[in-house]
């Protein structure tokens, strides 16, 4: 039988499809001229001698933008569409390269692009040493790392290097962290041992407790790596996300396996000081230090004072021990609302500094804009 003639477009939706298209064209032109615009700043910042990257006047915009959308675009959505057209701007004056841990697929990836945009040189790491060595060693702009999970905690290495290298935080960013089981076949038979991150593993313990208690849990490097590994050998199966089972042809054997189905993984911006500078006030700021006390009766509560007279809220403290001979010595990680530059937390931040034994910033920065 001969195939049917199509049946014609309906003519209201012909009309609507045809505004679309008119309105497409005048967004092109738009950003094309925004990008001309911001090619002319470019030129301005190179004779000032001043860093292309401001994330407080990324945080403004953004912020400005949602607060002015009358909709019906939800103001969910302002945040990941401004910050590819800032990102593909950007480009236009100097690539950015940016360091996370790799290989590709992983959440560090799709943090470092959701923070920065896809315009980006893209530079993955083995390990999150590599991506402080890389950014402290200039072959980077910017790194990204994890520093803390809604259901495991800190990542302790991140930590550690945070307060060993000259690297300091510019930036922040959260990933709602969705784990799949990935394999060859699409099957749980066989496997004999899962690969991924110990945080991955240790976020779908009851999982794989339940599903696979005889199989071997193999910690690596990155969780794209174990996706890696699971595409060469078919007894293998990795914990990782769909993107990575799309980079390494893999099936989604079980999808979200994580035990909190709100799992969150934050991520932290660093760079180094000698180029690029502190951001200035955005006007939603975290100030992230360390410190260390002398071990004393109520030292913990008298370093604490400060913040309370001066009116300064504390979002986060974490203690984590100090490699020393005294083994009962700790460094505290703290991070406060506001920023250096506001009187309150600058007088906060002066007497709690005479009251420590250790103080270093780790970096003041815009809170994350969804």
């Amino acid at each position: 039988m001969a195939d049917s003639a199509a049946s014609p477009l309906d003519p209201a939706l012909l009309g609507l499809r045809q505004q679309i298209d008119a309105v497409d064209r005048e967004l092109l032109a738009l950003l094309n001229r925004r990008a001309s615009l911001a090619q002319e700043v470019g030129g301005i910042k190179k004779r000032e001698g001043s860093v292309v990257f401001r994330p407080e006047r990324e945080a403004q915009v953004i912020d400005g933008l949602k607060a002015s959308n009358p909709g019906p675009l939800q103001a969910d959505s302002v945040a990941p569409i401004w910050r590819e057209i800032m990102s593909a701007c950007r480009a236009l004056e100097t690539p950015t390269r940016v360091a996370y841990l790799g290989p590709a697929g992983t959440f560090s990836e799709l943090a470092a692009l959701g923070y920065f945009g896809s315009s980006i040189v893209r530079v993955p790491c083995a390990s999150i040493d590599e991506v402080f060595r890389t950014t402290t060693a200039a072959a980077a702009d910017f790194g990204v790392v994890p520093v803390e999970n809604s259901t495991e905690g800190v990542v302790a290495r991140s930590l550690d290097l945070l307060l060993t290298t000259p690297l300091f935080l510019i930036g922040e960013t959260s990933l709602f962290v969705r784990h799949n089981l990935l394999r060859q076949t699409n099957s749980l038979a066989g496997i004999q041992a899962v690969c991924a991150h110990p945080q991955a593993l240790a976020q779908c313990h009851g999982w794989l407790s339940y599903h696979l208690p005889d199989v071997e849990r193999r910690p690596v490097a990155s969780n794209a790596e174990g996706a890696r590994l699971a595409a060469l050998d078919s007894s293998l199966a990795a914990v990782a996300s769909e993107r990575a089972g799309s980079e390494f042809g893999l099936h989604v054997v079980a999808p979200a396996i994580q035990d909190d189905p709100h799992n969150r993984t934050r991520f932290v911006i660093v760079t180094h000081p000698d180029r690029h500078p502190q951001p200035k006030a955005s006007g939603h700021d975290c100030t992230s230090l360390v410190v260390s006390v002398n071990n004393r009766p109520g030292a913990v509560h008298d370093m604490l004072v400060p913040l309370k007279q001066h009116g300064v809220s504390m979002t986060r403290f974490e203690s984590r021990p100090a490699r020393s001979a005294d083994q009962w010595e700790y460094y505290f990680y703290i991070d406060l609302q506001g920023h250096p530059d506001e009187p309150a937390v600058a007088a906060a931040l002066a007497e709690l500094r005479a009251a420590c034994s250790f103080f270093k910033l780790l970096g003041t920065y815009p809170l994350d804009v969804h």
